[in-house]
This record gives structure tokens, sequence and C-alpha cells, in this order.
């Protein structure tokens, strides 16, 4: 129905009551970026995180199809090339809150005691002219491979732990390398 936001999704049939809280969302994305788990543990978590109920064995393959949909805001993607990685929900937490706090119109949205998932999707896509904007503008032309104007290089140089997104793997590369040297320096 027009206007409506779900708060279920129908799965054999049935209607299955889910959470659709913003932050129970992306509390999801942390574990979906977990490397230690399988394709199918994460499908698993996801559904049994996000539904309100017990999902019955046969209907499970469903019940992931519905979620996807649901956190993608009600569309499925077409079966295109992977999308440029350009947010990393959990390192851009503290530009992305405060940014949909000010499309929003409120101090702060962590305050609020409930924004639906969908509520949290459309405030994100509005967001203006910013901070955030310009990092993941500059995040999609470097994944792209298009031109950087010269400011934006410098930009890039000074201010790249904020442009850079790593997986935890490459994290722990980099701790690593960097505690592997610590202790070279520090031989005699």
């Amino acid at each position: 129905m027009i206007g409506v936001l779900p708060t279920s999704l129908e799965v054999s049939g049935r209607l299955l009551p889910i959470r659709t809280d913003f932050r129970d969302i992306l509390s999801q994305f942390e574990m979906l970026n977990d490397p230690e788990l399988t394709d199918k543990e994460k499908a698993y978590i996801c559904c049994r995180n996000l539904y309100v109920c017990e999902i019955e064995p046969q209907d499970f393959v469903e019940a992931v199809e519905k979620i996807y949909w649901f956190i993608n805001g009600g569309a499925i993607p077409k079966d295109e090339p992977a999308p440029v990685r350009i947010i990393d929900w959990e390192k851009d937490e503290r530009l992305i809150m405060p940014s949909i706090s000010k499309t929003v119109g409120v101090v702060d949205i962590r305050e609020l005691k409930y924004m639906h998932w969908w509520t949290f999707l459309g405030a994100f896509g509005e967001i203006g002219e910013g901070l955030l904007s310009t990092i993941l503008n500059l995040r999609r032309k470097r994944a792209k491979g298009e031109k950087l104007e010269k400011w934006e290089e410098k930009y890039i140089r000074e201010n790249r732990e904020l442009i850079e997104i790593l997986t935890k793997e490459e994290k722990a590369a980099i701790e690593e390398t960097e505690t592997f040297i610590k202790e070279l320096l520090h031989e005699d």
C-alpha cells in the first residue's frame, strides 16, 4: 500500500513481523561485514535477528529474499556488476548520523526512540552538501577511476583516514605490519 512503512513481510502467504528500526538494520551490516562468517551463516543470523518469530526451514530462502528486499528499501537490484562500495556504515557513523539528523531536523537521530529503516534511507538519500557528501563523492570517483581535480587529490592525501575503506583483514594486516615495524625499530 502506498505511503505505508512495512513492519512485516509476507513469507509463504503469512505476514511475519520484523524489526524495522534503523539501528536493527545497521547492526546487521556490521555482522554482514564479518569475514569469519559464511554467507549461509550471515543469512541465518540476519533472519534470526530481524524476524520477530521463528522461520520454518522450508521458508528460509524466501525469508532471506524478503529481508534483502526490505533492507534495500523495497527494491531488488538488477543483476548488474556489484555496486562500488563507497560507504562503510560502521566507520562512517560519525559522519552519517549528524548528516541525517540535520536532514530530518533533529539534534541527533540516535536519541530518537524509533526511526523506521525506510525513513532513515530516505533521509540518507536527501543528504546535501557537506563532509559526508564530499567523502562519498571522492570514494565513488576513485573507485570508478574518474579523473580527480587537484583539490580532490590534495584532500585525499591530507584526509586518507576518512577516505579509505578497509576490510577487517586489511586493517589487521596493517596493524600487524605496524607492530612488526615498531618491534624492529626497538631492537638493538
